[in-house]
């Protein structure tokens, strides 16, 4: 009679967690973890890159056999906190690595009726890899490795990751690194993130990552930017309404606290305590950049001499976009309501700019040539918005996360006819 030959326990974790019975997967699924946690505290423990593709084979048929919504996101809830079992960086890296090349080799197995649940487990993962980061405080050796790895891994051509792999990463990026560093990320910080994208955007032959990254990472950026006013604006009202509170306690006066009438923070505040509901779910967590640098750094790229043709011609228009937020000039009209009212009440800085109306012919009247003028009698018709009028609100504001001082914002309202 032959011995049974004993299996790795990695062969027999991946197994159980490939198991057609529900629970069997749950059980080997917390074993797994305990299994983790016990080896990479040894001092001459950790996995091998083989053993940790053996691992991501039963957790990928693991979310395959799984059904139903609301499991399916607990279940990836659960495998993409993994991650912080492993007790030292180079594990959790090794990790990651193995987890997008187990992506890349089966996504073209998967079916249309499976690929939100994997798609949902790619976003879970990125963000509990973030999460990684904003636990070591976001140090910069960190990120470079990261940033490194998916770089490796998905991004660049010689990756061999599948389109649709390489376009939801792009797509779900900078939302969940909104979700996850909105709140401590400098302007700086925000820079190192986006800078592999503008290298593979200039380096790139495949037109469908130049457009994914173009439209997903730069013009996002630009769609964000009056939220990021906004959230500038909330973050600064906060910050005078607690000056304000800690020295009304310190002068421990029974008067009550009367808002300045020249104040920011008073009509902040207001509009914060009617719509704070309404903004979270409008806006969300929204990240700040300098947009002069992420302009600079993407046309260094693109003016390469390497660079395709098509690549420079497109980056060249994100790039102006980006300057011209630099400058103070938004590309529609898009300024938020708070930002806006805020503006109007006089609370912070405005210039007024204006500009002529260009010279028109007149009729021996004196009114504009070829131009039907109403009747006396009749009510007055406006007439169309005349492209040199208007009223252009200009924002600057240093936040407290080292914005840059070109960091502004443009509105322009609609002339109101006169009677």
């Amino acid at each position: 009679m032959v011995p049974r030959v004993q299996l790795p326990p990695e062969i027999q974790l991946a197994q159980r967690l490939a198991g057609n019975e529900q629970v069997t997967r749950d059980r080997a699924v917390r074993k797994l973890r305990k299994y983790i946690v016990a080896r990479t505290q040894r001092a001459a423990g950790g996995f091998t890159h083989d053993e940790l593709l053996k691992v991501w084979k039963g957790l990928f048929y693991c979310m395959w056999m799984q059904d139903k919504p609301l499991l399916q996101e607990e279940l990836g809830r659960t495998i993409s906190q993994l991650l912080h079992a492993f007790q030292t960086t180079e594990a959790q890296h090794l990790f990651l690595q193995t987890f997008w090349q187990t992506m890349n080799r089966e996504w073209t197995g998967i079916d249309r009726l499976r690929l939100d649940k994997f798609y949902m487990l790619m976003r879970m993962v990125l963000n509990e890899s973030l999460k990684a980061l904003k636990m070591r405080d976001w140090e910069e050796r960190q990120v470079e490795q990261l940033l490194e790895l998916l770089t490796t891994e998905i991004l660049h051509p010689d990756s061999g990751a599948p389109s649709g792999v390489k376009s939801h990463f792009i797509e779900v990026f900078l939302e969940e690194l909104a979700k996850v560093g909105s709140r401590e990320l400098t302007a700086d910080q925000t820079l190192r993130f986006v800078d592999p994208f503008c290298r593979i955007a200039a380096q790139t032959q495949d037109p469908v990552v130049l457009n994914n990254i173009a439209r997903g990472i730069f013009e996002a950026i630009v769609e964000q930017a009056p939220f990021a006013i906004e959230d500038l604006l909330n973050e600064l009202g906060e910050e005078e309404a607690s000056e304000g509170a800690e020295q009304e306690q310190d002068a421990r006066t029974e008067e009550p606290y009367e808002k300045p009438q020249g104040s920011f923070c008073g009509a902040e505040l207001d509009v914060g305590e009617e719509q704070a509901g309404d903004d979270e779910d409008s806006a969300g967590a929204v990240l700040q950049f300098d947009y002069e640098a992420v302009a600079s750094r993407l046309f260094e790229e693109a003016s390469r001499q390497s660079t395709p043709s098509h690549n420079r011609k497109r980056l060249y228009k994100v790039v102006r976009k980006l300057q011209d937020l630099a400058a103070g000039l938004f590309p529609e009209d898009d300024v938020p309501e708070k930002a806006y009212r805020s503006l109007r009440e006089g609370r912070r800085e405005t210039r007024t700019k204006k500009r002529g109306p260009r010279p028109r012919l007149q009729d021996k009247t004196g009114g504009p040539s070829g131009v039907r003028r109403p009747p006396a009698s009749s009510p007055h018709i406006p007439g169309p918005r005349c492209p040199g009028q208007g009223l252009v609100l200009v924002l600057a504001a240093q936040g407290p996360r080292h914005l840059p001082a070109s960091l502004v914002g443009t509105c322009r309202l609609p002339t109101l006819p006169r009677p």
